[in-house]
């Protein structure tokens, strides 16, 4: 089949790849002059004239993340020298926290929790108990519970130091907001999905580096073509084919954010058959009723530290967040990557954002201080407005089917998994798949 793939961010390139292990022609539009969606690499200009790659938001990856790694491996990236790898760990600067073992699942998440620091042996057994009856009950829930629903019986500082910074860095969105569903899938996969599942995957290289631009070689040494800096606004229906720019495809699988495939859809039903231009519109309703939270990413250098010691006593750290503290979590660019000299470059990660730039950077500078015992001075800050959907108790996402021959994928479609990585490969995948079976030629 001839398909046409608009928006080469994760979701569309991981369609693009499958499709071409398919044997299929793939053409892959993209409006921006590089690949990578919302996941990519920035230059940042250092004090001392050096210029070194960021990401426009730092990132985590997890061991379940399968999918995610497969492709890597597909279009040759390898995983053990990209990532580095380390168990789950959502420890604060003091030492306070969780971390688990590289033991077996489920045995490191009980060993984790038996051994958390700073938990009095109530708060332990009380998650544990919290814990039994989730998987008791098969790590589901009623549609309608949130995220604060399932841990009513669990004390506060659990609630505050594990429970919100687990579900705000994997949901990006509040607890009492946030879909119980999707968090106990996220839990399920992560801590019962098998030995290394859970382990934390902290990118060495930047987020272009570690997946689209070799997606994009891959595709182009296989004859795929990967146009960039070419916008696609409407499509046009020409039975049995679409038309998309100045071609026709068999299929099409938009990969775009939902507000500019909501656009695209309602201009290009303008001009549609009836049959065709109520699927259009009905999906654009869906994808424009989904709303949305920032992510903030402060990148600051610190002040010299001491030739003996670290910036941080591991390469990620939890951080105690509040009205005055907004960052959620904080990295170590140099632990994490190696450098040959060094950047004394740190992230912090405001998820859930709200306020602007100056207040923000204020913030995070007192947070350091507070907190870290550091000195810094911000240097980039970027904040992703629509950086993923609020995955929010009963939502109804729009589906991946569109009209016939016409899907969508994204993070943001239908599915168990919230705004992630994983989530956007996946959708990919499953639209390929949806697009080539014998049920979508009418």
């Amino acid at each position: 089949m001839r398909i046409a793939i608009v928006g080469a961010g994760w979701a569309g390139l991981a369609a693009a790849v499958r499709a071409v292990q398919a044997g299929h022609h793939v053409t892959v539009f993209e409006a921006a002059r590089q690949v990578g969606g919302r996941a990519r690499g920035l230059p940042l200009r250092l004090p001392d004239g050096r210029t070194v790659m960021v990401d426009n938001g730092q990132h985590i990856l997890i061991g379940a993340y399968t999918e995610c790694l497969r492709l890597m491996r597909c279009v040759g990236i390898d995983p053990d020298q990209a990532l580095l790898r380390v168990p789950l760990v959502l420890r604060f600067a003091d030492g306070s926290g969780l971390q688990l073992p590289s033991w077996p699942a489920p045995l490191d998440v009980l060993a984790g929790i038996l051994s958390a620091r700073g938990w009095r042996w109530s708060d332990r057994l009380a998650l544990l108990r919290t814990a039994i009856g989730w998987r008791r009950a098969g790590f589901a829930c009623a549609p309608d519970r949130t995220v604060a629903d399932l841990c009513r019986s669990l004390p506060a500082r659990l609630l505050a130091e594990f429970i919100e910074p687990l579900c705000v860095a994997a949901l990006n969105t509040p607890v009492d907001q946030a879909s119980g569903p999707v968090f106990l899938r996220v839990l399920h996969d992560a801590l019962l999905g098998g030995r290394g599942h859970s382990n934390l995957l902290l990118p060495r290289v930047d987020l272009g580096a570690l997946f689209p631009q070799a997606a994009a070689r891959w595709l182009a040494q296989r004859g795929a073509a990967v146009r960039t800096g070419q916008r696609i606004d409407a499509l046009h229906w020409q039975a049995p084919h679409w038309r998309v720019g100045e071609q026709d495809f068999d299929r099409v699988i938009w990969a775009t954010s939902p507000s500019n495939a909501a656009s695209a859809l309602d201009q290009s039903a303008q001009g549609a058959p009836d049959d065709v231009a109520i699927g259009m519109r009905t999906w654009s309703a869906a994808a424009a009723r989904l709303t949305h939270r920032a992510i903030t990413t402060v990148h600051v250098q610190a002040a010299a530290a001491p030739a003996s010691r670290r910036l941080l006593p591991a390469p990620m750290l939890a951080l105690r967040s509040g009205c005055d503290a907004p960052a959620q979590f904080v990295f170590d660019r140099d632990a994490i990557t190696g450098p040959a000299a060094s950047t004394r470059l740190l992230a912090f990660v405001i998820s859930d954002s709200t306020g602007e730039r100056p207040a923000l950077e204020a913030a995070v500078v007192a947070q350091a201080q507070r907190e870290l015992g550091l000195a810094v001075q911000p240097l980039l800050t970027i904040t992703e407005r629509r950086a993923t959907f609020a995955c929010t108790a009963a939502l109804q996402r729009p589906p991946a089917a569109i009209a016939p021959g016409l899907l969508a994928c994204g993070d943001y479609i239908a599915g168990p998994y919230p705004a992630t990585l994983e989530g956007a490969v996946r959708s990919g995948i499953a639209a390929v798949r949806a697009a080539t079976t014998p049920s979508t030629l009418s």
